[in-house]
Parts: C-alpha cells; sequence; structure tokens
C-alpha cells in the first residue's frame, strides 16, 4: 500500500476515529485503527466491540492495499506535523511495517493484520428516517447533563429516544435522568421514525456523536434496530450498540400538582446561585431557596466556610416556600434555558420541582430538593 495525502485532511479524520479507543486495550488489534484504501481516498475504521466509526478521507492512491497502525501514536505523530504538509503512507514488502514520511520527517510504524480487525455487522436494522443536524444537537445538548454516571444502574446510563404523542401529534422524545435530576425534550417525530421502538443510545456514542454534527448542517441518516443504531453522515459512520435494559417509566416522576409558580430571570439567578455556591462544601453543594413577596432569598451555611446570602427579584407574591438544591444542578439547568425568562413549578419543600424554559415548552426539566 502506498498512499499520499494532506496532513489537514488526515488529522480532521483521525480527530474523529481515535477518541474511540481506549489507550489501554487487554485485546492489541482494538488499539490500532484500519486503513484501507477506497475510490478516491481511504477509510479510517476504529472500534471498542461497542462503537464502531468509519471516516472517509481524500487521498491520492498509488498501490492499494490495508493495514492497522496503533491509532494513538499515527493521531499524536500527525499533530504535531507542521500544516501544509504532505503524509506518505508506504507499507514495507513483508507488511509488518508502515512507513510514514513527510518532509524530513520519517516514521516506521508496527502493524497488525488487517484481516484480524474485527468488524461490528450492522445486521438488519429494519427502522430508518432522517433528522436534521440542528435537531438531534438540541435533544443531546439539552438532556446528556442528566446521564447517570452510576454504572450499577446501566440502563440509565444512556438517553432514551422514543416515539409519544400528545394531543394528536407524534413526537420524537429524548429522556435522561440520574435519579437526581430529569431531563425531557421532544421534537415534532421525523417522517419515518413513527414506529421504532424505545431505545437508549449509551453515553459513549452521545459523546461521540455530538462530535461529528458540530462539523454538518445536513440531515443525518438513522437506521436502528432494538440492538443497534447507525448514524451516517457526509464522510462519516457511526455504529453503536445499544443498552440492553429497560428505561423506567419517566413520567412517574413528573409532578403534576405543582401549583405555585415562580417566574425569574435565568441569568440573574444563574449568577447569584454561582456566587453563593463559593462557600458551599465540595460533597453537598446545597443552596436554600426561600421564596416570598417577589423576592428569592439564595443562602448557604457552612461550618467549615462561613454563610452566604443573595437576593432577586422574582414573580411570585404567594404563600412563602423554601427548597434546597444542589447548586452544580441548578447551575445545570440554568444554562440551558436560552430565552432567559425561567419558571419554577413548586408544591412544597419536600416535592420534586419543575424547571422550565417560558417561552420554549419542548423541554422539561425535575430536580430532586435536598436537605440543607
Amino acid at each position: 500500500m502506498k498512499i499520499t495525502i494532506e496532513r489537514s485532511e488526515l488529522l480532521r479524520a483521525l480527530n474523529h476515529v481515535h477518541s474511540v479507543v481506549e489507550r489501554r486495550n487487554t485485546i492489541p488489534i482494538l488499539s490500532n485503527v484500519l486503513i484501507e484504501t477506497i475510490d478516491g481516498g481511504i477509510n479510517l475504521t476504529a472500534t471498542d466491540m461497542d462503537i464502531a466509526i468509519v471516516e472517509k478521507a481524500i487521498a491520492t492512491i498509488n498501490i492499494e492495499g490495508a493495514t492497522t497502525v496503533p491509532v494513538h501514536t499515527i493521531y499524536d505523530i500527525i499533530r504535531k506535523l507542521p500544516d501544509g504538509s504532505q503524509v506518505v503512507f508506504n507499507t514495507e514488502e513483508d507488511n509488518d511495517k508502515l512507513v510514514l514520511t513527510s518532509g524530513r520527517s520519517r516514521f516506521s510504524l508496527q502493524t497488525l493484520p488487517s484481516d484480524d480487525f474485527p468488524t461490528m455487522a450492522g445486521g438488519d436494522m429494519p427502522h430508518s428516517f432522517k433528522i436534521g443536524a440542528s435537531e438531534i444537537k438540541s435533544i443531546i445538548d439539552r438532556t446528556k447533563f442528566a446521564i447517570s454516571t452510576e454504572e450499577t444502574r446501566y440502563y440509565l446510563n444512556g438517553i432514551y429516544i422514543h416515539i409519544t404523542s400528545d394531543n394528536g401529534v407524534t413526537l420524537l422524545r429524548g429522556a435522561a435522568t440520574d435519579g437526581h435530576r430529569l431531563a425531557r425534550v421532544e421534537i415534532p417525530a421525523p417522517d419515518g421514525s413513527e414506529g421504532i421502538p424505545g431505545i437508549i443510545i449509551p453515553r459513549k456514542a452521545i459523546g461521540e456523536l455530538r462530535k461529528l454534527i458540530d462539523e454538518t448542517t445536513d440531515a443525518i441518516s438513522i437506521s436502528l434496530s432494538t440492538t443497534k443504531i447507525c448514524f451516517s453522515f457526509d464522510d462519516a459512520i457511526l455504529t453503536s450498540k445499544l443498552i440492553d435494559g429497560t428505561f423506567p417509566d419517566y413520567e412517574r416522576v413528573i409532578p403534576t400538582a405543582n401549583d405555585k409558580s415562580i417566574g425569574f430571570d435565568c441569568r440573574n439567578f444563574a449568577a447569584a446561585v454561582d456566587r453563593v455556591a463559593t462557600i458551599a462544601t465540595e460533597k453537598t453543594r446545597g443552596v436554600k431557596m426561600q421564596m416570598e413577596n417577589n423576592v428569592m432569598t439564595l443562602s448557604v451555611s457552612s461550618q467549615d466556610n462561613g454563610t452566604a446570602r443573595e437576593e432577586i427579584s422574582i414573580d411570585y407574591d404567594g404563600e412563602a416556600i423554601e427548597a434546597g438544591f444542589n447548586s452544580r444542578y441548578l447551575l445545570d439547568v440554568a444554562q440551558l434555558i436560552e430565552s432567559g425568562n425561567a419558571e419554577f413549578l413548586m408544591a412544597d419543600a419536600a416535592s420534586p420541582t419543575i424547571v422550565r424554559d417560558v417561552e420554549d415548552l419542548s423541554a422539561l426539566y425535575v430536580l430532586m430538593p435536598m436537605r440543607v
């Protein structure tokens, strides 16, 4: 195999594929990227056997072929080459080394046979549809903060995507929860998505998908079954296993009787929470909120650090109510309220609280209170 490729083109592709591969692998071939020639360029493929990504890059093919090399090594080499460099790949006759040359730089990299590289067979994916890049980006960005990192409850380690109906309108919903907070986002169901099963896309796949979305404005083609999902872009295909588990009935934890509506400027609120939370201990991060006479009082008391208190104006003149929340959770939600006009729907100090953007009801957030 002998190919010539522009450094920037190769780096773009490696940027996507290298992060799929764990730096420590007990199976050597999984540390490698598969490089194979195709018409008009090369395909780079990386996998950890749960996720696989195939990225196409434009290159000049002198001799066709395929090989695998350590992905993090080649990524670091290409990253450190000067802008505008031309990179030449050349495998030696016995094919156990890949010689990489660029200008006066020369590297000889150990290879493993391309025939040993594992494939993640897509299998039959009976459901397919297209979705706008901005729509899937919106779902991810407004739910990923609530994905659980607790491995024992593995079925919460992703975003639950499913179809539902509200007032006769078919909707595609994304939901995530870690048991302390919940995020639910909905969009009109794309054509062809109506019959899809409820699926849980793993956290790692969500992270890789989000990076690919940043570089496209085109619609993304999605194919899925009950066990796998495939996202197709212009130059990349991301395939991932789905989480084999049952997502809980999250609708049951969304309160329906919260009758106290508290309106506030989200930017002022976030800034005030951030200031008083400076005093909060790292472990609890607890902030107390007291609402009465159109004023919210935010306070923190720490035995080690002291106390903090700040007032902000709100739209609420009902009976006094107070509740405690994790400041990090409050700030995570606050940064997602794009209009700046937010609303708490509360019942009492011990009940879940709904947070939403007054001007965008497609997203809803639920926070569990804490004792402070």
